[in-house]
Parts: structure tokens; sequence; C-alpha cells
């Protein structure tokens, strides 16, 4: 039973990362270079080789990654390693194939071109990222760095992408061209923190109610969840009061708020949004 919940793990893991990569090539071949635009990334440096020699991006990606997969391998890990690889030949599959077939940017318009093509590769990142995958490249480098420094991913990202899509410019001269590539890094390096971070949104809730009890019993009984009892005073009236300290996943925020409500209409309560929380039944450090 062990091993058969561990295989449909593993396998909706490999299925969302392969979903990440088909949005990724897509991004790619459908918006970005057939608008003529570099992004960043591995495939951005594919993509300047293709406008210069013809060489299919593909087949630059898979070159590049497999010197990069060494690296990731001993630093990362083997479980990495093994998903990076599988996102290789998948990307360099899914990006010959999709090449081969749209010819023609998706949009007319290469402003939308650049956003739209942006926002896919960013959330397709940040998906694979979010499997412990990657994309290659860029990706990788973030990755290594983010493992012993508590760095943005999509900051990391961002700076090597810079560095790629200015070299752009000594290979095409056209402003216009390294502009559109950074629109298109800096949607897609935002989308990549929205995608990661938004996974691991966390509130913690303060209630201040007369119905202590009963809504003590509500969140342990219905919510399973976890809490703090406080005992306090009131700075005006100085009498004691009891209050409820809680951490939950956002998700989870409105049925609790609604809960009390229910039970306590006159309840007070602060809510805050924090930026992370580690331990059992939350994050990993």
């Amino acid at each position: 039973m062990i091993s058969l919940l561990n295989f449909s793990k593993q396998f909706k893991s490999y299925f969302i990362i392969a979903l990440g990569l088909f949005i990724n090539a897509l991004a790619w071949t459908g918006f970005l270079i057939p608008s003529e635009i570099v992004g960043g990334g591995v495939s951005g440096i594919g993509t300047i080789i293709y406008f210069a020699t013809g060489f299919k991006v593909g087949y630059s990606v898979f070159i590049i990654n497999g010197l990069l997969i060494i690296a990731a391998l001993r630093v990362l890990g083997f479980g990495f390693g093994i998903k990076t690889l599988f996102a290789t030949f998948v990307l360099s599959f899914f990006l010959w194939l999709l090449q081969s077939i749209i010819t023609e940017p998706l949009v007319s318009d290469r402003f939308m071109s650049a956003i739209i093509g942006g926002i896919m590769a960013g959330a397709s990142a940040g998906i694979i990222l979010s499997q412990g995958g990657s994309t290659g490249g860029t990706d990788i480098i973030a990755m290594m760095i983010n493992k012993y420094r508590n760095y943005s991913p999509g900051q990391l990202i961002l700076t090597l992408d810079l560095i790629i899509i200015s070299s752009s410019y000594f290979l095409t001269n056209s402003i216009e061209q390294v502009v559109y590539g950074y629109v298109a890094m800096s949607v897609s390096a935002y989308c990549v923190d929205l995608v990661i971070e938004g996974r691991k949104q966390s509130v913690q809730i303060f209630i201040f109610t007369k119905m202590f009890d009963e809504i003590r019993n509500e969140l342990v009984t219905n919510h399973n969840q976890g809490m703090t009892e406080l005992q306090a005073k009131d700075g005006f009236s100085q009498k004691d009061i009891q209050i409820l300290m809680l951490l939950a996943k956002k998700k989870d925020s409105q049925s609790i708020l609604k809960m009390v409500k229910i039970i306590d209409p006159e309840a007070f309560i602060s809510m805050g949004s924090v930026m992370g929380i580690y331990g059992f039944g939350f994050e990993k450090i």
C-alpha cells in the first residue's frame, strides 16, 4: 500500500512537471520565438543561437542542459537530477515538436506576445520548481544558490536572465528587441514567485471572544486546527480575558472566520499574512 501511494504521488509530480514543460514550450514557440523576442534562461540562449545559425532551439536546450545536470546531481541531489533529466528530454521534445508546427506567432501584436509568453513561461517555471524539478539552465543555478542562501528564486532568475537578454543586442543591434525581452523576463520572474509563494501563503489569526470554549472545540473537532490559548487582561476594563491564537493556510481562513461569526457575531478578530510557517502540518525548513 505504501509503495502504491508513493508511486501515485511520484506519477502526479511527474505529470504536473510535464504539463508545466508543455506550457513553457508553448510560451516560447507560440509567442516569443516567432515574434523574434529573446527571453532568458537556456531557452533564451537557444533562441539567440537559432537566430544566428538556424539551429533549432530544442537541440540547443538539450545540449546545454545536459552539461548543467552534472552540477545539479552533485549539489541538489539525485532526486532533483532525475527530475531535471526528465524535464530536459521532455522540454527539448516539446520545443522541437511545437517549433515544427508553429511558424507564426499566435498573436500579431509583439508586445502582447512578450506579456503572454512571459506569463506562461514564468507560471510554468513556478509549477515545475514547486514539484522539485527544473527546466534547466538558470533554474538550476537559482535552485543551487537558494539551497544555501535564502534568496528569492524569481530574483535570482531575473538577474541571470538580464545578462542573457542584454547579450542579444550584440547579435541584433536592436534596442527594441532587447526591451521586449526585458518585458517578458520581468513578467516571467514575477509569475515564478507568484506561483511558488502562493502555495505557501498562511495567516495568523487572533480571536477575542466570550464564546471561548465553543470556538476552541469547533476548531479542534471540525477544522482539525491547532491553536494556542493566551491569558491576557483587557486594557480598558482590566478584566482577565482569553485569546485564541492560531496559524492556518490562507485557503482555510474563510471557513474559520465564517465559523467564528456564526458562534459569536460579536467576536473581535485580527488576521494578518505571514511570510512562512515551518513545522508539522506546514512547510519543511
